[in-house]
């Protein structure tokens, strides 16, 4: 089945691609009834990437009731392989089978509507002749690699396919990463505004994106490491370097994200530690009022007590000087405490 064209999103790519590699940088779209198991064995390509051969690219839809069926029947993969490329939860891995590699992937989530800390899985058999792909939801780096096929560049080695395909899922997390960041600028400018606040709701949201992402970026570059140093013979030097490459990238995506949790963690410290200051400027406030009204509730309870012998009781001046007393000790009170500095 040939593929979509190139400019339809991730969400229309045909749920069957198929792509023969001439091992140059030229491919051509094949139908899944000839991508069955490689007849004999194919020519070696040496160290230096030089007389590189042809393979077969198969990229198959979960759901597609072909898939299941071409899998069992004519891909050659045992059940371990097959359970692993269907399986219905996966985390990004590469193990080695034989003389190929089952290697799973995952990227950011770019449908409209999706959060992209949902991570989207792709799952990869690969060995000498061939690469086996099989999707779930459709990703845009998938849909970048085959556009770059159709434009003529194609990998010219299996191993430079994954490399590829890694590098350009790692593209797609950096800008979703460096959201993350703009969102912490905004708090930290926030907090450095008079009175500034973040709400904490915002705050851990930001963090657990980015817990999401790094639960499966972290296994997904210790995947590639794991591919860039394992022995298979169809693996370059050429190849190891890419996969290298890739994994780099990805530690750097994985890099940032720490950086992320720890510029969040430092700004919950100062959102901590601003509501514990404004906290402590209320207490001592209430502890001044408290100390500047305590003597005028004696006083005033003083002279309230039902005996004989409170001065000036019968006179009609009595009570505005009592009152004109009670406010001349406050007012003295709180010259005391403001020179105190705590009001």
């Amino acid at each position: 089945m040939a593929p979509t064209d190139a400019g339809t999103m991730p969400s229309e790519l045909a749920p069957v691609l198929c792509f023969a590699l001439d091992g140059h940088g030229a491919a051509a779209p094949a139908e899944l009834d000839a991508m069955g198991v490689p007849a004999g064995d194919t020519p070696k390509a040496d160290s230096k990437g030089k007389g590189r051969p042809p393979f077969t690219w198969v990229h198959l839809q979960r759901e597609d009731p072909r898939t299941r069926d071409w899998l069992e029947t004519e891909s050659g993969l045992d059940s371990f392989l097959q359970s692993a490329l269907l399986a219905d939860d996966t985390r990004p891995r590469c193990t080695v089978h034989g003389e190929g590699a089952i290697i799973i992937l995952r990227g950011v989530n770019l449908m409209e509507g999706a959060e992209p800390e949902d991570m989207v899985s792709v799952r990869l058999w690969v060995d000498r002749s061939r690469v086996i792909g099989v999707w779930v939801r459709p990703l845009h780096a998938v849909r970048d690699l085959v556009s770059a096929i159709e434009r003529g560049i194609a990998p010219v080695s299996p191993g430079e396919l994954v490399a590829k395909l890694a590098q350009r899922l790692a593209d797609r997390m950096e800008p979703h990463v460096g959201e993350l960041h703009d969102e912490l600028d905004t708090f930290e400018d926030a907090l450095l505004e008079d009175d500034g606040t973040v709400e904490r709701g915002a705050l851990a949201k930001v963090r657990r994106r980015a817990i999401r992402l790094r639960r499966y970026i972290g296994p997904q570059r210790d995947a590639l490491t794991t591919l860039s140093i394992e022995d298979l013979s169809w693996l370059i030097d050429r190849d190891r370097s890419r996969v290298r490459e890739a994994a780099d990238k990805t530690t750097r995506v994985l890099e940032e994200l720490e950086a992320v949790r720890e510029r969040a963690a430092l700004i919950q410290d100062q959102i901590v530690e601003a509501r514990g200051a404004k906290m402590d400027r209320y207490m001592v406030l209430l502890s001044a009022l408290a100390a500047i009204f305590l003597p005028l509730t004696l006083f005033t309870g003083l002279l309230g007590i039902n005996v004989e012998g409170i001065p000036f009781a019968e006179e009609e001046w009595a009570f505005a000087a009592v009152t004109g007393l009670i406010v001349l000790v406050a007012v003295i009170l709180t010259y005391v405490f403001r020179k105190m500095k705590l009001l």
